[in-house]
């Protein structure tokens, strides 16, 4: 076993039940050191999350179990790191990330932190470890991705993935739009799209997924893995079922959170054809997160994807009307769902690399 830094301990994060239980402490620190990092990365808090909301997330959940520690130095609680494992039959992938305050950087935390992640992934059987890290733009040398979309600076996250063994696979594009001054266009926008769209209507509803939509939705959730660009990135294929979808929404419903579904469904036959994710925390003057979206594969061509995308805009700005923009992620070869985003108005703001290591 390598070892730690002088003054370091790697303290796994105990998860409690409720963030105003005793032993909660650690959790709470752990969210706001959380907050401090990615503030540090990005310079601005859109991705910050108070605890309470965060704790959900963290609950045991049979489809992923999530090891996490905290990275103490000297007492200060300077970063964190954590290994999830998608627990589907034969399960080979791993999913990491080492976050740390700037101040702690150079310390050798990071290769002692993804070292741990590494031999706990090898205890299970693992042999491909994946992650995301934002990478913000700055001069120098830059490695294009392989896909042939986009690039990221060398920068010292980057350095610290390759020193890894990690290489870069794919590059994400993070998008934000300014609802108030894209109204007008997304009003356009959805009747272009529904004149389009014949034979498709919109549904939309606020969660818990009504009973008649669960299993039509679980398998569009399913899908997401398969039906996305993904490079030469590996996922386990998921599996969703109403249960899965029940604990999935219950990561917001318990947090507090209000998520939009907005779908398209194909008339004749009910079939759920397509989907988008909106999301505001319980702060609904905060910024907006379109998560999931997603036309499957045997509709597409029909303009689902403006459908559903405006027609959940046109909705949200009734739903949080004082919330000043929404930030989305998509791979920058995505080029249709990307090609729907520039025509609704939402403009590049940051770039995520997507890095790849297999285990020998």
């Amino acid at each position: 076993m390598t070892s730690l830094p002088a003054g370091l301990e790697l303290r796994p994060l105990h998860v409690p039940i409720s963030i105003d239980a005793p032993d909660a402490a650690d959790f709470r620190e752990m969210a706001r050191v959380r907050n401090l990092v990615y503030a540090e990365i990005s310079g601005h808090d859109d991705n910050s999350m108070p605890a309470d909301e965060l704790l959900p997330a963290y609950q045991p959940d049979p489809a992923q179990v999530r090891y996490c520690w905290l990275a103490v130095l000297d007492g200060e609680v300077v970063g964190r790191a954590s290994l999830d494992l998608p627990q589907e039959e034969g399960a080979r992938t791993g999913f990491w990330l080492v976050e740390l305050r700037r101040s702690a950087w150079n310390r050798g935390i990071g290769r002692a932190a993804f070292a741990l992640i590494e031999r706990t992934a090898r205890e299970h059987h693992r042999t491909v470890l994946q992650a995301w890290a934002e990478h913000p733009e700055t001069d120098g040398p830059r490695l294009d991705a392989p896909t042939g979309f986009g690039s990221v600076p060398r920068d010292h996250a980057a350095r610290f993935f390759q020193a890894s063994g990690s290489t870069l696979e794919q590059v994400m594009r993070v998008s934000s739009l300014d609802l108030a001054d894209a109204a007008p266009r997304v009003r356009d926008l959805l009747d272009e799209a529904e004149r389009a769209a014949r034979g498709y209507r919109v549904v939309q509803w606020a969660l818990p997924t009504p009973d008649e939509f669960v299993e039509s939705f679980a398998a569009m959730k399913s899908r997401m893995v398969t039906d996305a660009p993904s490079a030469d990135l590996e996922f386990d294929e998921e599996v969703w079922d109403a249960a899965r979808v029940r604990r999935f929404e219950a990561t917001y419903l318990d947090a507090g959170r209000h998520m939009l579904i907005t779908a398209a469904q194909h008339v004749d036959s009910g079939e759920l054809a397509a989907f988008t994710e909106l999301v505001i925390g319980k702060d609904r003057t905060a910024m907006s997160h379109q998560e999931d979206t997603l036309v499957t594969a045997p509709h597409r061509g029909h303009r689902l994807g403006m459908l559903v995308k405006c027609a959940a805009l046109q909705a949200w700005r009734e739903i949080a009307p004082d919330s000043p923009r929404v930030m989305t992620y998509n791979a920058e070869e995505n080029r249709p769902m990307l090609s729907i985003n520039e025509r609704i108005g939402f403009v590049p703001v940051a770039y995520e690399g997507v890095w790849k290591k297999v285990l020998d």
